[in-house]
């Protein structure tokens, strides 16, 4: 077990510097940062990387404000629970569980296949989730982290210029991932984390190489 909330402290860091970059850098040169690393379905097959470099931008004050905030307020305690490595794949997972449900519900032709996403909210929602499950998994209260969730899936969908997909993609994986490593069998704990990890990777990349294959 953790104490010192590492690799919370690492994602901070580098969304930070990242984002240093997008408003220190020139126009067209931070310009040139978010076309090439955020994430648009029109581009998505032939720039993998873009599933998951998308949660390391963010467009504006607020959006990292909010999104760094709650990291912050999450990992602290969710880090030192699950390990570093379980947190670090929730996280990872999570921001990619975004990405693939943004591309499955943007389609060809309309203005949603052209759309550029950016941010860490599909990671952030991912860590609601897990937050969750820890608490059932406890015999805790979870009225308060379900309030915080319902506002703001209700932000998420009523907002403007607000990815109600990624959040979504973001929560259900997340939680999917948290209820693996948290209902473990105690003497298979690690390896049904491993294995578990495993499968939800290869299930989201099948299910990014079908739609791909489906365009």
């Amino acid at each position: 077990m953790v104490s010192d909330a590492l690799v919370t402290k690492i994602l901070i860091g580098l969304c930070v510097i990242v984002y240093a970059l997008q408003i220190l850098v020139p126009g067209l040169a931070a310009q040139s940062l978010e076309l090439r690393l955020g994430f648009m379905p029109v581009v998505a097959a032939q720039e993998p990387w873009r599933f998951l470099t998308t949660a390391f931008l963010h467009a504006d004050y607020m959006h990292i404000g909010f999104n760094m905030l709650t990291l912050w307020v999450l990992g602290r305690t969710l880090e030192p629970l699950l390990g570093r490595w379980r947190f670090t794949s929730i996280y990872l997972l999570s921001a990619l569980g975004g990405s693939t449900m943004i591309y499955w519900l943007s389609w060809p032709g309309t203005e949603s296949w052209l759309t550029l996403t950016v941010g860490a909210s599909g990671a952030v929602f991912g860590l609601f989730s897990a937050m969750f499950i820890v608490q059932r998994r406890f015999g805790r209260d979870t009225s308060g982290i379900m309030a915080l969730v319902g506002i703001n899936a209700v932000v998420s969908v009523l907002g403007a210029n607000i990815s109600w997909q990624g959040h979504l993609g973001g929560l259900l994986v997340g939680g999917i991932v948290s209820a693996i490593y948290a209902w473990a069998p105690r003497g298979k704990r690690k390896a049904v984390g491993i294995v578990g990890t495993i499968v939800v990777v290869i299930a989201l990349v099948a299910l990014n190489l079908l739609r791909a294959f489906l365009v």
